[in-house]
């Protein structure tokens, strides 16, 4: 076993996730042991002078969704919001998304609120005082707006949402107990306004995900009723099951620090991939644990390996998509990584998990995308403030380079440069 001191042990761990699915899982100090030396000498080489990916700053689904978000933004900019009413309403109708799964109408109620977040989450950014005026005056106009149109649930739910991400730029995601009384009266304020905003209206008989999804999130400050929110979520994902975010977010949503429990959590999974079979094979299981072991050592601890790496295989050949491979590939060598070393039981799922990234990479990955990179590192922290899109999308791309060319760490060792294509990976003599 390799002598050191824990917090170098810990460090050194973090650094690992390539390496895992080559060197095995049976005895993690040994991976440790083997990955100094090696790391020491690879870092002498740049992984562009030996590795060759096309790099998607801007796919296809990134532009329908920046210029979907645009066109919400525009008809709120505009005044126009009978029309973007309209919009969300056929969007919902249809169930109509860009190329990458997003929902257009999520799109445009997020454009539509976009102005008014901003500003507060700025304002915060900058100190104001709880009671400053930049703080108010976009909520309290989205909501002078919304009056002519008090009937109308879309308009309702992009309000109640814009209240609902307020109310998350005021409480952050740390726990509940490290959260200042003045941050904690500011979120529950916004999220009983998110809930009244909504109380008008019949979630069960609008059939609109967006609706649906919009009760579930404001529960999250509202409600500590595992069985209320499990059935919201039961509800929302049979209007839309092919959205996985439902099935991540109902995973989040169960754990204990929220409205839920262990053994909640492992039920909603079994009974969530029982349900959604049909769409994903095994991999409801694994969209219900994806985010809840990423942000919990415990669930982590108690997650069926097995059947998450068939839920893993299922979503691959359920969506083969090279967003959907490298949301896959980021979240086993990047998100999973950022908790080893700080909770035994949990280290040997994370490993084992850790290991499909070997086959991710080398089997499906040919394109690369940055930002899906980047957020991976951030455990796709929905609430994480990009100051500058261009450095974070570097630092994704730079994190994703150095952890495809260590799985490919022989083969460059030998002298070849990989080139990853959709017919698999190819070698040359540099």
């Amino acid at each position: 076993m390799l002598n050191l001191p824990r917090q170098a042990h810990d460090a050194i761990s973090r650094m690992i996730h390539p390496l895992v699915g080559r060197f095995g899982t049976a005895n993690k100090d040994q991976v440790i042991a083997r990955a100094v030396p090696v790391e020491t000498k690879f870092q002498q080489v740049r992984p562009e002078d030996s590795l060759s990916i096309s790099v998607m700053d801007q796919g296809v689904d990134d532009i329908a969704s920046r210029d979907t978000q645009a066109r919400g933004q525009y008809l709120a900019r505009q005044d126009l919001w009978e029309e973007l009413s309209a919009e969300i309403k056929a969007a919902e109708i249809a169930r109509d998304k860009t190329p990458g799964g997003m929902p257009i109408a999520d799109l445009l109620a997020f454009g539509a609120r976009t102005d008014v977040v901003n500003a507060v989450e700025h304002a915060l950014a900058e100190g104001h005082k709880p009671d400053s005026r930049a703080l108010i005056d976009g909520i309290m106009a989205l909501e002078a707006v919304r009056m002519p149109f008090r009937d109308d649930p879309y308009l309702a739910a992009v309000v109640a949402l814009a209240h609902i991400d307020i109310g998350w730029a005021w409480r952050g995601t740390g726990w509940e107990n490290t959260l200042p009384a003045a941050n904690r009266q500011r979120w529950s304020a916004h999220f009983d306004r998110a809930a009244a905003l909504l109380a008008p209206f019949d979630n069960m008989q609008l059939n609109s995900p967006i609706f649906a999804a919009t009760c579930c999130a404001v529960l999250q400050g509202n409600t500590t009723d595992t069985t209320q929110v499990a059935n919201g979520y039961e509800r929302l994902i049979d209007l839309d099951p092919t959205d996985n975010r439902h099935l991540r977010a109902l995973g989040n949503h169960m754990l204990p620090r929220w409205s839920g429990s262990y053994p909640a959590l492992e039920l909603e999974a079994r009974r969530t991939a029982a349900r959604t079979e049909h769409i994903w094979g095994a991999g409801g299981y694994t969209w219900v644990y994806f985010d809840a072991i990423v942000n919990d050592e415990l669930a982590c601890a108690q997650v069926d390996v097995d059947f998450f790496l068939d839920g893993l295989r299922d979503i691959v050949k359920t969506r083969p998509t090279q967003e959907m491979i490298n949301l896959l590939a980021a979240y086993c060598s990047v998100a999973l990584s950022n908790g080893l070393g700080l909770n035994e039981p949990s280290d040997l799922p994370r490993l084992k998990i850790a290991e499909s990234a070997e086959w991710l990479i080398r089997d499906h990955l040919y394109e690369l995308h940055p930002l899906i990179w980047a957020h991976a590192a951030d455990g796709f922290d929905n609430n994480t403030r990009i100051t500058s899109p261009s450095r974070f999308a570097a630092r994704g791309r730079a994190d994703a380079m150095q952890i495809i060319a260590d799985l490919f760490r022989d083969e460059i060792d030998q002298g070849h440069k990989v080139t990853l294509t959709n017919e698999g990976p190819q070698f040359s003599l540099a």
